[in-house]
């Protein structure tokens, strides 16, 4: 008796898609401030870039926020020197916070020009951030970053 093997091709399961891994991003202080002005009247997209981004991770969740506890200190410093509510301020906050990546920072290095700008710098680097959107790029030295540094209206795009 003869036995013939039929010739069985097996299909290999279709590739899965790959996950498009969310970018990790550092939000500069007067991007943050800029936003929050833009959702004073209705939101439209496309006329302030800095609500446009911040928009977008709200809804969308479309990046990684990372953050530090002196990021969160500035933010809620500068938001009540420009007279912000404390109540908005406690829900900007609190949601930044819940929905944020917090960067442990072991010793603090000079990066940025602006001292100011120092805390975020590090947590670009130590939080490897692939972007620290800003509004000052003089302030952050791309040469010196491994994040890209760009404006709300580059990063939206």
């Amino acid at each position: 008796m003869l036995i013939v093997e039929r010739d069985v091709r097996r299909r290999s399961p279709s590739p899965q898609r790959a996950r498009k891994r969310k970018p990790r991003v550092v939000v500069d202080t007067n991007v943050l401030v800029a936003g929050i002005s833009g959702f004073r009247g209705p939101f439209v997209p496309g006329r302030n870039p800095s609500a446009d981004a911040l928009h977008r991770w709200a809804e969308k969740n479309n990046f990684i926020w990372l953050v530090t506890e002196d990021i969160l200190d500035e933010y809620k410093e500068v938001l009540k020197r420009l007279r912000v509510r404390p109540s908005l301020i406690g829900k900007v906050v609190n949601l930044i916070r819940e929905r944020t990546e917090e960067v442990k920072l072991g010793s603090s290095i000079e990066i940025s020009p602006d001292p100011s700008d120092d805390p975020f710098c590090v947590c670009a680097e130590r939080g490897k951030a692939d972007f620290v959107v800003t509004l000052n790029p003089k302030d952050f030295p791309q040469e010196r970053l491994a994040a890209k540094v760009a404006l709300p209206s580059a990063f939206v795009k």
